[in-house]
């Protein structure tokens, strides 16, 4: 499928590059992890999930979907909220009853994306990524080490809608709340697609005329 979606660009004339082995059309990955809590020393990742998606957020291919085994004194001492959100959505039975290790869940992952993406090249994208990388950095090392170093963090381009584009933040699309990692993800691609035709739409005159006025700022 990949493939196919890459035919398909080169014949629209979207400009792409080999770069060893593949073509390079300036990819992202899109993540989202479902942890027992946000305490990197004590925490551990339950699920996660990711896709990867070309510069105009088309996704071309889908990872796997996996729920990550942890003991259930783990699950036992998460935090009310983790309880509640992870009862409701059936995580937390999936987590008890899961056979897949977090060695097991890297080796997959890392596969994934080593069979669509050239090292170094794709950045990590979600909704607080942030926190994510951090958790990844620690469990699975080598899966981040073939990504590129930098995030797309998309909740930050939230916040500074909120500031500088209050009345496109007011139409934002609303998430659904479901709580598991392969709609949010879903949702957070809906979301930067929002941003992307409402706010990242200035015309190259006006683009060069924000340039001119920095300029002309710092004389």
């Amino acid at each position: 499928h990949v493939v196919i979606q890459l035919k398909r660009k080169l014949m629209m004339g979207v400009s792409t590059t080999p770069c060893d082995g593949f073509l390079f059309i300036f990819f992202f990955l899109c993540v989202w992890l479902k942890m027992t809590g946000l305490d990197i020393e004590k925490d551990q990742i339950i699920e996660m999930a990711c896709l990867i998606t070309d510069s105009d957020l088309n996704i071309l291919a889908e990872g796997p979907n996996l729920i990550i085994k942890q003991p259930d004194e783990l699950l036992d001492g998460m935090s009310e909220w983790c309880k509640e959100h992870h009862g409701k959505s059936g995580l937390t039975q999936a987590v008890r009853d899961s056979k897949m290790s977090l060695e097991q869940a890297e080796y997959e992952f890392l596969s994934f994306i080593r069979q669509h993406t050239p090292p170094g090249h794709c950045p990590l994208a979600g909704n607080s990524v942030h926190a994510d990388k951090r958790f990844l950095d620690r469990f699975m090392p080598q899966f981040m080490y073939h990504l590129h170093y930098r995030i797309i963090d998309v909740s930050t381009i939230k916040e500074l809608c909120r500031r500088w584009f209050p009345e496109e933040y007011k139409t934002i699309p609303q998430k659904k709340a479901s709580h598991r990692a392969l709609e949010d993800i879903h949702e957070s691609i809906k979301e930067l697609q929002y941003y992307r035709a409402n706010i990242f739409k200035s015309s190259w005159a006006e683009k060069c005329e924000i340039i001119g006025n920095g300029d002309s700022n710092q004389k």
